[in-house]
């Protein structure tokens, strides 16, 4: 009698442990952040860190893409979803989930690599750009520097991303940019630009015999701006006889980093002086791109439109950490 009371007790203990288990499944909490899956009633299954109903929605946060993405609730087979995480959770799937977290982790470690970090919980995009790192009310912000057309004074421009000339022998021509300021402004005097742009794109052809094209890292220069007449003078080309052209940029001191992902870190040496920038491209013996990626330095200027902001606490993907330190915060 002791005996098979003692058995259903332990029969009720894995069953209220069954039910916790099928209820947790349904009701994810954005602490959660193990890789699982929603299973769909057409057999494919989305790979996410954690989820939630809402409703007739599901909110879950993907894997692959790193973003909170929705679904309807009627298209997710939660039978298959509890047997699988019952499985995971039991050991029963071990084989397959094993290669489903290897398969995670390598995505993960690539999208980490193709967007490094550059603020708690921001990340640059995959798809490449130029960035300024700025602070703005003491958070953290990435704005996208877009192209400015450098307008000669004979009003040559072109809608590519790369130009050069032809001018006369002898000549010598400035490159200005339309406003007195540009879009945007960054409101710390040491920011950080975060460069990806595809070295072929819009750029001339190379002939044999050409030099080898420029490292990332000596590609681009800062430089500073002048305001002339409601205008911005950019720097000028002047251009011998023989029809090798020599740039007067007033360039200022960088260090220039290479990251993951093909980015190059461009950061001021000292601390800028307010006015006009821009980040200008090396073309070898083209000389300089006639397009520049233009931005001011102004701590009174007000918030940058449509910057990427950090992501909140519960939306961070888990970041790598070395050994050492995972043994520092196990103490």
């Amino acid at each position: 009698m002791f005996r098979g009371m003692k058995f259903f007790g332990r029969a009720a203990v894995l069953a209220a442990a069954t039910l916790v288990m099928l209820v947790c499944a349904h009701s994810q909490t954005p602490a959660q952040a193990q890789a699982r899956r929603l299973i769909l009633k057409d057999g494919t299954y989305q790979s996410v860190t954690k989820y939630e109903v809402q409703g007739d929605r599901v909110r879950y946060f993907s894997a692959e893409r790193g973003e909170w993405e929705e679904v309807p609730n009627s298209l997710i087979d939660w039978d298959a979803t509890d047997k699988f995480e019952q499985g995971r959770q039991q050991s029963k799937l071990a084989t397959e989930a094993v290669e489903l977290d290897k398969e995670i982790d390598a995505e993960r470690k690539a999208e980490q690599a193709r967007s490094p970090q550059v603020a708690p919980g921001l990340r640059l995009p995959d798809e490449g750009g130029i960035f300024l790192l700025d602070t703005y009310e003491n958070q953290p912000q990435l704005a996208e520097l877009q192209q400015s057309g450098g307008d000669l004074d004979k009003n040559t421009k072109s809608n590519i991303l790369r130009a050069a000339i032809n001018p006369l022998a002898g000549a010598k021509q400035t490159i200005e940019l339309p406003a007195a300021h540009a879009k945007i402004q960054s409101h710390t005097s040491v920011p950080s630009l975060y460069i990806n742009v595809d070295s072929n794109e819009g750029a001339p052809a190379s002939l044999p015999g050409d030099p080898p094209p420029l490292a990332p890292t000596e590609r681009f220069k800062l430089i500073r701006i002048e305001v002339k007449n409601g205008k911005r003078v950019a720097g000028s080309l002047k251009i011998a006889v023989t029809g090798k052209m020599k740039t007067d940029e007033r360039f200022v001191a960088t260090t220039a980093t290479a990251m993951t992902g093909g980015w190059v870190k461009l950061t001021p040496t000292d601390p800028l002086a307010g006015g006009e920038y821009a980040v200008a491209e090396l073309l070898g013996k083209e000389g300089i791109n006639l397009y520049v990626w233009d931005f001011g330095v102004n701590p009174s200027a007000p918030a940058n439109p449509f910057t990427w902001k950090p992501d909140p606490p519960e939306a961070q993907p888990k970041i790598d950490q070395p050994e050492e330190l995972k043994k520092r915060e196990q103490k």
